[in-house]
């Protein structure tokens, strides 16, 4: 393992290493605040923390974003998001701790109106107890049954559209798109379109955790047909096109480079002209 995780570093540093030369995040402006989270019920505006019903008891949690436009009987589009791996801080001051509380893209890329958000963690179990796993997938089957009951919960009670569920994540969520959004044909029959920002399953090999490599990653990609997928990368996409075009994959993907040299998902939370793409790019998927 520590081999392992030696390689996966060096691969994380080469992939980032081309971009040190880029502007930084922290110079441009965010016109979007990611409310606080709250203990109290959902309401519009107001970003809550539950547990899904069949997890009360353990440490497990979500939190759940309704829009300031939300209103009972209304049908709205669902974010599902996932966050980046915990522990995580680089020389650009970007820092990432795993957490749903973290998240970022969902609310950025809706800007608070429209959309339910929803930040779901992966779940792992250690000396029996269940709780939201800050590195990596802890226990995939439990994971995915979490999701699958939330999503379902969120949308009976909330006037979610099952028909327009969009899966999105930075770092390791982006990779779960893939890892874990089309895990079976169970969990990928969930997921209208795709958000992928800052790497892709299939793209390095050497990540630490079992379904890394690029066999496992292809059989999973199957799974997501023709649905549409917005994939960006700091600095550059290259490494994810470069692995797509190798599969022979007739997928549906738009590409977008993040000119700065930040790891993170700020970027959402600011005027930029790759947000306004995902944003034009999302209602354009939910309109076909």
């Amino acid at each position: 393992m520590k081999l392992c995780g030696r390689l996966w570093l060096a691969a994380f540093v080469a992939v980032g290493a081309y971009a040190e030369e880029l502007p930084d995040l922290s110079n441009v402006p965010r016109d979007l605040v990611v409310p606080e989270v709250s203990s109290a019920p959902p309401a519009p505006g107001l970003r809550s923390v539950q547990t899904t019903a069949g997890w009360q008891g353990t440490q497990v949690y979500h939190t759940i974003y309704l829009p300031v436009d939300w209103k009972a009987g209304g049908r709205f589009p669902v974010i599902v998001e996932y966050p980046g791996n915990g522990n995580y801080k680089n020389a650009f001051g970007d820092v990432s701790d795993g957490s749903v509380e973290g998240c970022r893209l969902g609310y950025g890329i809706s800007g608070g109106r429209g959309f339910i958000c929803v930040c779901l963690p992966y779940l792992e179990i250690k000396d029996g107890e269940k709780k939201n796993a800050v590195l990596w997938w802890g226990d995939v089957e439990e994971s995915k049954r979490y999701c699958v009951a939330t999503v379902h919960d969120v949308c009976a009670r909330y006037g979610g559209d099952e028909h327009a569920v969009v899966l999105c994540g930075f770092s390791r969520g982006s990779i779960g798109c893939n890892f874990f959004g089309l895990h079976d044909d169970e969990i990928a029959g969930l997921w209208r379109a795709f958000i992928c920002h800052s790497h892709y399953d299939g793209e390095i090999e050497t990540w630490p955790y079992e379904g890394a490599d690029r066999a496992a990653a292809l059989a999973r990609l199957r799974r997501l047909g023709n649905r549409p997928q917005f994939i960006s990368q700091e600095g550059s996409t290259a490494a994810t096109e470069s692995w797509l075009r190798s599969t022979g994959f007739p997928g549906n993907w738009t590409f977008e480079a993040l000119p700065f040299r930040n790891h993170s998902a700020e970027w959402a939370l600011c005027d930029l002209p790759i947000r306004r793409k995902a944003r034009a790019w999302l209602q354009g998927v939910l309109a076909e």
